[in-house]
């Protein structure tokens, strides 16, 4: 399994909310995490770091690997963290309202577990093609769902950064899990919409399909969502099945 990560804080933000990280737990299984924070001045950065941080510190204390305990894990464990960021808001005035979305992925072999909120996004890249395996947790998503708008049009949808789900609001969060299966030479991509805003599916499959180890792909997708404009933090993961 090779994984590589990188994180740029674009052309535009003056500080970077995104947080990322790799982390491995009792088994030496990996959980990979992407979270695009959210709030006021320095908020954002605490609720993703808080996030990040909170579940790879706690991975890394578990040795299960079956994909139900995963899953219940990863639920559990990402809605403790939605009222831990909740909690730090009321406490501190600055940070009140802070939030963050986060797509995350226990990886085996075989198979991988994928949990999801918000509008960071995870893709496959299977060799032939690019599949998005998230659904976003947006306005303009919603408005894609009930035929209002073309997904076309959504692209350009003056309220297409607005999400109706994220890790750090009141109550309890509803998490999505997905479990994937996935074969050897298979790319596992998880970004935040710094990258999906700036590059287009098509360009990213032709990066992921070309010359170059992860590193190099993941460092071109970033700079050509810095060339696109660069408009918010950039966030890419990248996941080989090797």
């Amino acid at each position: 399994m090779d994984i590589y990560f990188q994180t740029d804080i674009g052309q535009r933000r003056r500080n970077n909310q995104d947080f990322t990280g790799s982390f491995y737990n009792q088994e030496q299984i990996p959980l990979v995490i992407v979270a695009d924070g959210m709030g006021g001045h320095k908020a954002g950065d605490i609720a993703s770091s808080m996030l990040v941080n909170g579940l790879g510190q706690k991975w890394q204390e578990t040795a299960f690997s079956s994909a139900e305990e995963v899953s219940q894990w990863l639920i559990k464990n990402i809605q403790e963290a939605n009222v831990a960021i909740f909690n730090k808001g009321q406490e501190i005035p600055e940070y009140n309202g802070m939030g963050s979305t986060v797509v995350a992925a226990v990886i085996q072999p075989r198979q991988f577990i994928l949990a999801h909120v918000g509008d960071s996004r995870a893709y496959l890249w299977t060799g032939k093609k690019l599949d998005q395996l998230t659904v976003d947790h947006s306005l303009v998503q919603e408005l894609v769902n009930q035929g209002e708008i073309t997904p076309e049009m959504a692209q350009h949808h003056p309220q297409k950064n607005v999400v109706t789900r994220s890790v750090g609001m009141p109550g309890t969060v509803e998490v999505d899990v997905y479990d994937w299966k996935w074969s050897p030479n298979e790319v596992l991509l998880l970004c935040s919409d710094g990258l999906t805003n700036m590059v287009s599916d098509q360009r990213i499959a032709e990066v992921l399909e070309g010359a170059g180890d992860l590193q190099e792909k993941a460092d071109t997708l970033i700079e050509e969502a810095n060339q696109n404009g660069g408009i918010d933090n950039i966030t890419v993961l990248l996941a080989a099945n090797t």
